[in-house]
């Protein structure tokens, strides 16, 4: 499981005792900043990170588009099947969102 910053000592909350999970948590800002990275174990650590954040990136862009593109910051309940028909239409409208570049070309070309 890939989590940001939030999610340090994860492992020893009580809703996570008994899951099979291997988590690769986000270093702190300061922390990551701290390092000295002109040492090959500095280097690695840096790669790691940004890793991390490359992983994390895919799945969190999604809802960065929803919520700056189309606005969707706050869900009222209008029911269940309303709210996941509403999600269901928000997310693909993303999907299109982030390949619209490639669509265009593909007309053009």
């Amino acid at each position: 499981m890939f989590a940001d910053v939030g999610y340090q000592g994860v492992t020893k909350r009580e809703e996570t005792q008994g899951i099979e999970v291997n988590w690769h948590v986000a270093m702190r800002p300061g922390k990551r900043k701290g390092m000295v990275k002109s040492t090959p174990v500095g280097e690695i650590m840096d790669k790691r990170e940004q890793t991390k954040a490359r992983i994390r990136a895919k799945a969190e862009h999604p809802f960065r588009v929803i919520k700056q593109q189309f606005g969707h910051v706050k869900v009222r309940y209008r029911g269940l099947a309303k709210n996941r028909a509403r999600m269901t239409m928000l997310f693909a409208l993303s999907n299109l969102w982030m390949v619209r570049k490639r669509l265009l070309n593909m007309e053009r070309g």
